[in-house]
């Protein structure tokens, strides 16, 4: 049970900051589009890295994940320092922001979802927990930035948290490892993201005549 334990604490730990690295360098390159400077950057990639998980963690009664260890500001600076060495490679690729954002949803949902378990919480508040880990960021980053947010768009971005909620917890049932749980899921959250945005799958528009 022990082992159990730790493998869980370890790979809970391991997604969270992985999905703040990403988070924050999607914040910066979209940021950069703005022509902020590189704190203005900063301050949205933090944003859409600690936004959501900000939440979640108020919302459960407990300190915001990255109060608790240094190590989420260290990698935030890490990936600020990646986007500025290699800024010139990551301006060639047109959709670089789009797959760091992507993998940063796909990150940050899955933490929510363990968190959210770890807290004794029923899977369906997981679900939410990991929608709001994912996306809250994003809005943040995009009320910045002065833009419309993504969730309210038609493009596919928290319903594919949601679908991955609904398939971690499917995996869950079947008492596969967390280790698989988690891949499964991350992979399934980005493949939802890219097809979405590959074959421009969207969700209707509410008529006006409503």
């Amino acid at each position: 049970m022990m082992e159990l334990d730790e493998l869980y604490t370890n790979v809970m730990k391991i997604v969270e900051v992985l999905g703040t690295f990403t988070f924050v360098v999607s914040g910066i390159r979209q940021a950069s589009a703005k022509h902020f400077d590189w704190f203005g950057g900063f301050v949205c990639g933090i944003a859409v890295a600690i936004g959501g998980g900000t939440i979640r963690d108020v919302m459960l009664g407990l300190p915001p994940f990255w109060m608790t260890s240094s190590m989420y500001m260290s990698c935030a600076v890490l990936a600020l320092v990646f986007s500025i060495v290699f800024s010139r490679y990551l301006k060639r690729l047109d959709n670089a922001w789009f797959v760091f954002d992507t993998l940063g949803l796909a990150l940050f949902t899955i933490a929510g979802i363990q968190k959210t378990i770890g807290c004794g919480y029923p899977f369906w508040v997981a679900i939410i927990m990991g929608c709001i880990t994912g996306s809250a960021g994003g809005v943040m980053r995009d009320v910045f930035l002065n833009n419309l947010p993504v969730i309210f768009q038609k493009e596919i971005y928290a319903t594919a948290c949601v679908a991955g909620g609904f398939v971690y917890w499917g995996l869950a049932l079947l008492n596969l490892s967390v280790t698989w749980v988690a891949l499964i899921t991350f992979i399934v959250i980005c493949l939802i993201r890219f097809l979405a945005v590959k074959y421009h799958i969207t969700f209707p528009s509410i008529k006006d005549e409503i």
